[in-house]
């Protein structure tokens, strides 16, 4: 009987029922896979959320420092015409509308209706607002509210940006809250990019196998699954690259699914619209829907169109690809591809969606965000001013906002002047020209214009401020006003010897100024010889007031040292265009020191005024005021009769202006200081290798001022009587105003001469009479013969009485040593 091994058949039962050992060690090893990932995936997770929340929890921005302009302000009588205010709500970006809407204008001959946005200034917040004005005569004639029923005392519209300062990354964005963007730009976003967006965890699963599906028939990507939030992880917010890798999309979507878990959707929608791609120039990214609604279409979020709406939107898709600006055809079958989207998704209607597509794409030719600084010489004096409060760099990227005292208008004649100017005067015979000009307001101080080349955009050294240059005649008004300050010895008819003189210097030298016309004049009046820039005749004023009181008055106004020395009094002084306005800021402001300002303050990201410049002039002294006034009324003679006569040929008579033309030696600086009613100016024109020019104050520097004051509107200049008593005198010295030679001049009061009655004239007797014209005793022009060749051809009368522009003025003789300067010795 065979014997039955039951441990055996035991073994083989087992053995039958158990996996075979193959799958125990498959199991085996997912199981042990399955730890791995675990103890892999646990720990990373933890180390992503933690990244989550460090970068997202505690999101910001490098957000730029934006400088804006002063905002435009209007008030009833101040002078403005159409098209400097259409200059200036264009700079702004308002556009022409129904005036109803914000940011838009409506105009009918002189009657505008202008809908202003809202803005935060220095003196806090100003609400948007409505207004209607009338323009008439070069004025603001009637002022009233929007609905036309109340006259309004001022109206200010919301300031132009004219320049960003970046920090490290060349970001431009603008943030916005989520309450502050339109429903349908956020509808339209979700209808577009992520349909499902309120409902899934961060990733969509359905919209993965849909795309999946359409990609695969297809045979080519067609379509992506990427939800918002998966965008935004993406986006290199929080740092996970744009690599098209496994590794970088499981990041994404690990990432995407804890922010979802951690905050809610309107913080990731928020944060998704601020941080969005939409745009290049140059080095400069647009990021943010707000900045790509200033960028394509110079508006703002609030104030877009269906039509642009859905180009923005359809534009996230690839800006490089559907750029409305270079692919037109692209964005426009993108534009309506997302119309149509918005059409079925209830957004809009049906005749919404018919005249949208109807309509252009609406972008801007340029790019509406300033990409760089364009106003390099204005933002330069801005950097400067705040240079005391804020290091180098940590403006750039703070989020800032800079106001400043820029007008667009003035700047916009500023520049167009020059150009336009160096552009006529720069021929064969010359070599290259350049300029600096300083616009400002008389009434503040404040700078409103700055120019630093002759191409305005340039940037580099700037001439305002870096340009030092022999002043000329330009300071001889302050050896005048050192003089009016002694009343019982000098006042505009004082008589004073402009014949040949000669000055020993400390280093025993012998100095013998000229006059440019080569030629001494006599006995004149003091206001003929400041008006007609007579070199001999101020330096004997200046001898008696003393170089050292020229000196210290110029270092208190405008903080220049200068060296006291007799030429002083002629201009051997080496000045920028900045200072000088600074200097000649004292008698445009009738006697007060103004120090000059480009800002009026700054405001950081919460609307918080961080820094605020007032201008607080010290009142004018009764002393300072009167001899400033009896100065100005100097350079108004001046303009009407004496070195800037042209100014009233060029049709500017009506400004009433004050100015003071200079030229340093052998015609190598050009300079002009003139000042209106609202604004004064300072032009330098030169060259930057100091070589001749053949220029003088009134044919380059003057011709500048000219161009800019033709267009820019300003007051006149009204020179006020207090402090000043005025009186007829004669050449006999008789205050009869029956004398035929008789002018009215204005004095100190308490120091006008008595009265004089007038002699008997020999009827044959002739006069000169305040226009240095021939006169008989009845005032009747006198004909008379020219004497020499310099006269025949319009010469020789004053220092502007100069060759025509494209001629050089003859080479000086040759010194033995040297000398000091002399202003346009011949």
């Amino acid at each position: 009987m065979a014997r039955i091994d039951y441990e055996d058949d035991d073994t083989d039962d087992l053995n039958d029922d158990a996996p075979p050992a193959w799958r125990r060690r498959a199991v085996t090893a997912v199981l042990a896979l399955v730890g791995l990932g675990l103890g892999f995936l646990i720990p990373y997770t933890l180390y992503l959320n933690h990244q989550v929340s460090e970068k997202f929890g505690a999101l910001t921005w490098q957000v730029p420092t934006r400088v804006y302009a002063r905002p435009l302000q209007i008030t009833p009588g101040v002078a403005m015409n159409a098209a400097t205010l259409k200059t200036e709500l264009d700079a702004a970006g308002y556009r022409e509308g129904d005036g109803v809407k914000p940011g838009t204008y409506a105009s009918e001959g002189g009657r505008w209706t202008i809908s202003s946005r809202g803005y935060r200034d220095v003196d806090g917040a100003v609400a948007p607002g409505r207004v209607q004005l009338t323009l008439s005569g070069g004025r603001v004639s009637r002022l009233r509210d929007g609905e036309g029923e109340r006259a309004l005392k001022v109206a200010r519209m919301d300031p132009a940006r004219i320049a960003t300062l970046y920090g490290q990354r060349q970001e431009e964005r603008r943030l916005v809250r989520i309450d502050e963007v339109p429903q349908l730009l956020t509808d339209t976003l979700q209808a577009v990019e992520d349909k499902d967006f309120a409902h899934h965890h961060g990733i969509d699963l359905s919209g993965m196998a849909r795309a999946a599906m359409i990609n695969l028939r297809a045979g080519e990507t067609r379509q992506g699954a990427s939800t918002l939030t998966q965008q935004l992880a993406r986006s290199g917010l929080l740092g996970i690259g744009r690599e098209q890798t496994y590794t970088r999309k499981f990041n994404e979507i690990l990432y995407a699914m804890l922010i979802e878990a951690r905050y809610g959707k309107g913080p990731i929608l928020e944060a998704y619209l601020n941080q969005v791609y939409l745009g290049q120039r140059g080095a400069q990214a647009i990021h943010g829907v707000a900045a790509g609604a200033e960028f394509w279409f110079g508006r703002r979020l609030d104030d877009l169109e269906t039509e642009q709406v859905a180009l923005l939107v359809g534009i996230i898709r690839g800006p490089s690809h559907y750029d409305p600006r270079r692919n037109p055809e692209r964005a426009l079958e993108r534009r309506d591809f997302v119309l149509g989207k918005m059409l079925e998704s209830g957004l809009i209607d049906q005749a919404a969606h018919d005249r949208a597509v109807k309509r252009p794409l609406g972008v801007t030719e340029t790019p509406g965000s300033i990409a760089a600084n364009r106003f390099p010489a204005y933002v330069d004096l801005v950097r400067r001013q705040l240079a005391r409060d804020y290091p180098t760099g940590e403006l750039q990227g703070a989020g800032l906002s800079v106001m400043t005292a820029m007008a667009p208008s003035a700047q916009a004649y500023a520049e167009g002047s020059t150009v336009r100017t160096i552009k006529d005067l720069s021929t064969g015979k010359r070599p290259p020209l350049q300029a600096g000009l300083v616009v400002t307001d008389v009434h503040s101080g404040e700078v409103v214009a700055a120019v630093g080349s002759r191409d305005p955009v340039e940037h580099g050294f700037n001439r305002v401020v870096e340009a030092h240059r022999p002043v000329g005649s330009l300071l001889k008004p302050f050896v005048y006003l050192l003089a009016f300050g002694n009343p019982a010895q000098y006042s505009l008819a004082s008589w004073v010897d402009d014949s040949p003189v000669t000055i020993t210097l400390e280093n025993g030298q012998r100095w013998s100024p000229g006059n440019s016309d080569g030629r001494s004049h006599g006995t004149v009046r003091m206001i003929d010889a400041l008006a007609r820039s007579y070199n001999q005749a101020t330096v004997r004023i200046g001898e008696a007031v003393g170089a050292r009181a020229l000196a210290d008055l110029v270092h208190v106004l405008a903080g220049v040292r200068a060296t006291p020395n007799p030429s002083l009094t002629l201009g051997s002084m080496d000045q920028s265009p900045y200072a000088m306005a600074q200097l000649y800021q004292f008698l445009a402001s009738g006697g007060e020191i103004q120090p000059l300002r480009a800002v009026r303050g700054v405001i950081d990201e919460q609307g918080r005024v961080v820094n605020r410049y007032d201008n607080a002039p010290r009142p004018a002294q009764e002393g300072d005021a009167i001899a400033a006034r009896l100065v100005t009324l100097g350079l108004q003679h001046a303009v009407t009769s004496g070195t800037g006569r042209q100014l009233v040929s060029d049709g500017l008579g009506r400004l009433n202006a004050a100015g003071k033309t200079g030229t340093s030696n052998d015609g190598r600086d050009s300079w002009f200081a003139g000042w209106t009613g609202d604004h004064l100016a300072v032009v330098w024109v030169g060259n930057d290798q100091n070589e001749q020019t053949g220029l003088y104050g009134a044919t380059g520097a003057m011709r500048v001022w000219s161009g800019i004051f033709s267009r820019l509107p300003s007051a006149p200049l009204e020179v006020g009587d207090a402090g000043l008593e005025w009186q007829w005198v004669a050449q006999s010295n008789s205050t009869d105003a029956d004398c035929p030679d008789a002018r009215r001049f204005a004095f100190v009061a308490g120091y006008a001469p008595p009265y004089q009655p007038c002699p008997t004239y020999d009827p044959n007797q002739t006069f000169v009479d305040a226009d240095g014209n021939l006169v008989d005793a009845t005032g009747a022009p006198v004909q008379q013969e020219r004497r020499g060749w310099r006269e025949f051809f319009g010469f020789g009368r004053d220092e502007e009485a100069a060759p025509p522009a494209d001629t050089a003025p003859p080479a000086p003789a040759p010194a033995p040593a040297p000398a000091p300067p002399v202003e346009e010795s011949p």
